[in-house]
């Protein structure tokens, strides 16, 4: 391969979207993670493009997942932030950015995670959805006390 070929094939890694959401500067090898975060299955109806350890100025490397046709709800956007903290969310219409925005952190989630603990009450059957309220050192549940330190994808509703 001659060096210019090398950098006429540094271009789009996947391809462009006429409407829908570009979810990019997703941690490296988060997209998956995304993914599964968005309740996004093989038995879903999305059409998506998931490109992983992309070369990024920023970020050294970077994942980025895109979304044809379907524009994110902000607990969607809340759930990214869990996991990607510098993820940043571009809507596209009509092949043009439409909206840009960063993620923000909530400062409480409820109905996102379920608690690891068996015992908590939201893991009853009562009428109680799952809160957690956001720390720096992870998700605090606000029934048990319970911390959940890592792996949150794992424990997404």
């Amino acid at each position: 391969m001659r060096n210019n070929e090398s950098v006429e094939n540094e271009g789009l890694l996947v391809r462009r979207i006429k409407n829908g959401t570009v979810i990019d500067h997703i941690s490296p090898g988060e997209a998956l993670n995304v993914v599964k975060i968005l309740g996004i299955t093989g038995t879903t109806q999305e059409a998506l493009s998931i490109a992983t350890n992309v070369p990024s100025r920023n970020m050294g490397k970077k994942d980025i997942v895109k979304l044809n046709n379907r524009e994110l709800s902000k607990e969607e956007v809340d759930r990214i932030a869990l996991i990607s903290p510098k993820a940043t969310i571009n809507i596209i219409r009509n092949f043009k950015v439409f909206e840009k925005k960063g993620v923000e952190t909530p400062i409480l989630i409820e109905g996102v995670v379920r608690c690891p603990n068996p015992g908590c009450i939201s893991n009853t059957h009562e009428p109680i959805r799952s809160r957690f309220s956001v720390k720096g050192k992870g998700l605090h549940c606000v029934y048990c006390d319970w911390v959940i330190t890592g792996d949150i994808p794992s424990h997404i509703i």
